[in-house]
């Protein structure tokens, strides 16, 4: 009773007296901080982080804004709140790659504490934009661009989740040859802007099965149709899609034209099975973004990107389209059916 009695007031300061302001003013913050609930106190002190979310395409895509969606469920189940202790920067270069470099130099000149990447195309981005601030990958091979030499110890300030790209397009292309052993000849579909790193591990692996395999590229969605009309006059029977996200974004497109062009077609994409592609096989993405926000908590409360392992993909998900293999005359053997979700 007698303490509650003294924080009624701080002494010594009614306007009758003669006391000095300074001491006044300094014994009123004393009694202010004595009056302030601890738990009230201890949220006014919490710092608030600032974090940094770069994306190549747009953020009305769905899968794309999946992979925010993602990040942000996984910061709140470590505790974040978003407005609170938390606040995310979103910035969209909408299919533009040449605007990441600006968009990424923003975030930095923001000092943001965190940049989070979705794509390869907008992690090397951001290491160029940044050498101290650390970097979380969403996915992409952050070792085969040369953003680290050491997955356990990564030795710039890069980290995060990468997605196996030279195992998962060498089983790709065995899934091919198993469900059309009369294959003869791939079409590698790559977007120049994302680095392409295994190509040489793709050519041996087609070469052990078979067939032969040849690049194509397209920049844009615009260069698609042109693209599949230049594969179909290379005489290729089947063609496997990067796991860009640029074609992510259009894989409904891309799977339509293939099939227009009679090609058997799959992807790493996990959405492109269900757009109607034949095969799709690789790790699912969204976990990438889910892990992200580990690596984000961590490296807040004082990791550095080097004390944190570069993570693996251990899951795979398998899809095959029953209904595109049917309008192909493809029948699929049991052997595979039986391994694969099937779409019908």
């Amino acid at each position: 009773m007698m303490i509650a009695g003294f924080l009624r007031r701080p002494p010594y300061c009614d306007a009758n007296k003669t006391k000095p302001r300074r001491r006044c003013l300094l014994l009123a913050l004393a009694w202010s901080a004595l009056a302030t609930p601890p738990s009230l106190l201890a949220q006014q002190m919490r710092k608030s982080y600032r974090i940094g979310f770069l994306s190549s395409e747009a953020a009305s895509d769905p899968t794309q804004a999946a992979r925010l969606q993602a990040l942000r469920s996984g910061l709140r189940n470590l505790g974040y709140v978003e407005g609170g202790n938390i606040n995310i920067e979103s910035r969209w270069a909408e299919g533009r790659y040449d605007r990441l470099a600006e968009l990424a130099a923003g975030l930095v000149a923001l000092k943001v504490d965190v940049i989070i990447t979705a794509g390869t195309k907008a992690t090397l981005a951001a290491a160029r934009a940044t050498t101290s601030i650390p970097i979380v990958a969403g996915g992409g091979d952050i070792a085969g661009v040369g953003l680290t030499t050491n997955l356990a110890r990564p030795s710039g300030n890069v980290t995060g989740w990468m997605n196996f790209a030279p195992e998962v397009t060498r089983k790709i292309l065995e899934l091919i040859k198993e469900a059309a052993p009369r294959v003869t000849h791939v079409a590698y579909l790559a977007n120049p802007a994302d680095p392409t790193t295994n190509t040489p591990a793709m050519q041996s692996t087609a070469a052990s099965l078979g067939f032969r395999l040849s690049v194509f590229e397209a920049r844009a969605p615009s260069e698609f149709v042109s693209v599949f009309a230049k594969i179909e006059k290379a005489r290729c029977d089947a063609v496997l899609v990067q796991g860009d996200t640029m074609f992510a974004v259009n894989a409904r497109t891309v799977a339509e034209l293939a099939l227009t062009h009679r090609l058997i077609s799959a992807s790493a994409i996990n959405e492109y099975a269900d757009a109607g592609g034949l095969i799709s096989y690789g790790p699912d993405r969204l976990e990438g973004y889910r892990r992200a926000a580990v690596f984000v908590d961590k490296l807040l409360k004082g990791s550095r990107p080097g004390d944190l392992p570069v993570q693996q993909a251990t899951e795979f998900d398998f899809f095959i389209n029953m209904a595109t293999a049917k309008s192909l005359g493809l029948t699929i053997p049991q052997t595979l059916q039986t391994r694969a979700r099937l779409i019908h």
